[in-house]
């Protein structure tokens, strides 16, 4: 993840995860609620079902989405990638 982008998008990916730039800076959890918001609405949930598991204070999140394989949110965000 990085913070303070001009707006929030996936990128991409970095190694095997899913790289994204967030609008939100990493001040105050802004940017992992940013982070949480974005995956609910990519993947279309509602937004208590996206949960941040691990790197509340790390640019490398691990995110979980109560009922969808870690492959499947890969592959619902990466539909989501600039192009």
């Amino acid at each position: 993840m990085v913070p303070n982008a001009r707006k929030t998008e996936v990128v991409g990916l970095h190694g095997e995860a899913v790289k994204l730039k967030v609008a939100s800076p990493a001040l105050e959890g802004k940017a992992n609620a940013a982070v949480l918001d974005f995956v609910s609405k990519a993947v279309g949930t509602a937004g208590g079902e996206a949960v941040l598991i691990s790197g509340a204070k790390s640019r490398d999140k691990v995110v979980r989405v109560e009922g969808m394989s870690a492959e499947a949110l890969k592959s619902k965000l990466l539909e989501h990638k600039r192009v």
